[in-house]
């Protein structure tokens, strides 16, 4: 693809208190991902490639096809939306990655997915 579609992707967390034993030791969040494709031509989502770093340093990688059991096809002007999660050893972390996504010609493009923070409200670091 010469021209790599504009697509843009937000994202807001949430720390999930009740989704854990009370005595655990780990922390749950919630990331819910918006793509909008403010492009003119339709794109879907194939594969998706997540790092995850805990406060400590510790760094995990998720890759594989599709978001939540789906590689949506996404339409000039319209937007997906969904929610999965993350489990940190530390109470505070981040996640970066990309979705490989693909144009209407069958070319493969990336799209960045920058840094954004996993914390408990309230917490300073």
């Amino acid at each position: 693809m010469a021209d790599d579609p504009t697509i843009e992707v937000q994202v807001v967390t949430r720390h999930l208190p009740d989704h854990l034993p009370p005595d655990s030791v780990q922390y749950a969040f919630a990331y819910e991902i918006t793509i909008i494709n403010h492009s003119d031509v339709p794109v879907q989502l194939i594969n998706r490639y997540w790092q995850i770093t805990d406060s400590d340093g510790k760094t995990s990688e998720v890759q594989g096809s599709g978001v939540v059991g789906k590689q949506p096809k996404i339409a000039p002007g319209a937007t997906f939306s969904y929610t999965s999660g993350a489990i940190l050893d530390t109470p505070v972390g981040n996640m970066q990655g990309y979705y490989e996504m693909q144009g209407p010609d069958g070319g493969l493009f990336r799209v960045p997915i920058d840094v954004f923070r996993l914390a408990l409200p309230n917490v300073i670091n």
